[in-house]
């Protein structure tokens, strides 16, 4: 990466100004937070850095995904407005299904679903001393970031750079997306039929196209299906869920993502702690941080499955999108952990009266 810092723009983009200002003044928060407060998305806060601390890399992106198990040791952050997801591994076992332009890394350390069709642009970023590969979609939020560790190889990250790094001036703009309303449940939906598709649910990954079926959002889902399957919580269940999880030593899976990429933790975790409105996990090789005024609704659902009864505590924010889903640790072909159904029910039984709370109104009110 020798000729790095030689490569210069002339054009530059519109934010630029306002963003070398924000510097000037010190104290300036993490991107996603700069960007809201200059009102530009994160994409254009990066891109119009373009040449000076921030380059392009050349797509097609699972060609560079495919080869950065060579470089050992990095970090992979997926977040949302209200959680932030971030592993410490090895990038290995990558694979890409053209069809769907999906990608999957499937490891122990590093376990990722990557939606790459939703993917506009990527650049190597240099902030703070720190050297990463940030991943954006069309509406200009980062979906995915892979940083350089100080156990990173040097020599091959450098080789990577340089093979992928994009050296046409080109600079991307990115509009700030459209908020999303949701969509009434449909008047021809029948409840009947959906509840006997959940019923007859063998797999797990079926459950969206379920949803898709029916014409449903996940909150709407969970509002029709009735507490058999699917039980409103208070919304600091999720703290609940993995304070329980610590103190019993439980093995859990921890899913965080957004339209671009699922992040996934599997393990126990260990240290816990709660600072500013966030609580957070800050462990060796896993750290979370959830923004806990932002969860709207939790539930507590089953899932049928080929084996057995699949458990999870699922948070959603105002807009009924997903933040945080909690599974116990499980392979296909083996059953839940008991021990994780026995924390679920435990929290279900604790907070059962919350059905008849604001919260849980509020979810059946999305059927209106």
């Amino acid at each position: 990466m020798s000729e790095l810092n030689k490569i210069t723009y002339t054009r530059e983009h519109p934010a630029y100004a306002n963003y070398k200002a924000a510097i000037q003044l010190g104290s300036v928060p993490r991107a996603r937070e700069l960007a809201k407060t200059l009102d530009i998305t994160e994409g254009d806060l990066v891109a119009c850095r373009q040449g000076i601390d921030s380059w392009l890399i050349k797509p097609p992106f699972q060609d560079i995904l495919a080869e950065l198990h060579t470089v050992g040791e990095v970090m992979t952050i997926t977040r949302n407005d209200a959680a932030v997801h971030e592993t410490t591994g090895t990038y290995h076992q990558f694979s890409f299904m053209a069809r769907g332009g999906m990608g999957l890394v499937l490891s122990d350390d590093i376990d990722l679903r990557l939606f790459i069709q939703q993917w506009q642009s990527a650049f190597l970023v240099i902030e703070n001393g720190r050297q990463s590969i940030q991943f954006f979609n069309s509406d200009g939020i980062a979906v995915h970031k892979v940083y350089r560790t100080d156990n990173t190889d040097s020599e091959k990250w450098g080789s990577l750079i340089d093979k992928f790094r994009d050296l046409t001036p080109a600079i991307p703009y990115f509009s700030l997306g459209q908020e999303k309303a949701l969509k009434p449940i449909p008047e021809a939906f029948d409840q009947a039929e959906f509840a006997q598709d959940w019923s007859n649910l063998k797999d797990v990954h079926a459950y969206h196209g379920m949803l898709k079926k029916h014409g449903l959002s996940r909150t709407q889902a969970l509002s029709q299906i009735g507490e058999q399957w699917a039980v409103p919580l208070a919304t600091d269940s999720v703290i609940q869920a993995l304070t329980l999880a610590q103190q019993e030593d439980c093995n859990i899976m921890v899913f965080v993502g957004n339209s671009g990429c699922i992040q996934i933790f599997s393990g126990t975790v260990k240290r816990l702690m709660s600072t500013e409105g966030w609580f957070n996990v800050l462990d060796p090789s896993f750290n979370l941080h959830l923004h806990v005024d932002t969860i709207a609704q939790a539930w507590a659902i089953k899932r049928p499955s080929s084996d057995g009864i699949i458990t999870s505590i699922e948070a959603f924010n105002e807009a009924g999108e997903s933040i945080i889903t909690l599974f116990g640790k499980r392979k296909p072909g083996n059953p839940e952990l008991p021990l994780w159904q026995t924390i679920v029910q435990k929290i279900t039984d604790k907070q059962r009266p919350v059905s008849q709370t604001k919260h849980a109104k509020k979810a059946l009110e999305e059927s209106c």
